[in-house]
């Protein structure tokens, strides 16, 4: 594929100056916790650390991606502040927070 696109083109595909960042987020829940803990806790994050953010998340109960809840990037301020949430959580026995990266095209580099 050409890589002199139009930027229409661009726009459409998020490459180049319309790159859109998120990042992975990995959650580790105690031994024993039941499905009512996990739901109560999916539902706290989801509200306080990402809807609180303007942040959207897909995935599951262990495993998912944070992007924003609408076309564009998320910050680094706020990835921050939710691993600030997550680490003020007790009910959690660990998590992962890798770095932004690029949500369309994970093995791309992140645009300078």
């Amino acid at each position: 594929m050409a890589t002199n696109r139009s930027r229409r083109l661009r726009k459409k595909l998020c490459v180049d100056e319309f790159q859109e960042l998120g990042f992975e987020l990995n959650l580790t829940y105690p031994e024993g916790a039941s499905d009512a803990d996990i739901e109560a806790f999916l539902d706290s994050l989801t509200q306080e650390a990402l809807v609180a953010n303007g942040l959207g998340y897909v995935g599951g109960e262990d495993y998912g991606f944070v992007c924003l809840g609408k076309r564009g990037s998320v910050s680094e301020e706020q990835r921050q502040a939710v691993e600030t949430w997550l680490k003020s959580r007790k009910d959690l026995a660990g998590f992962t927070i890798s770095p932004l990266m690029d949500v369309w095209y994970p093995e791309n580099p992140i645009n300078a």
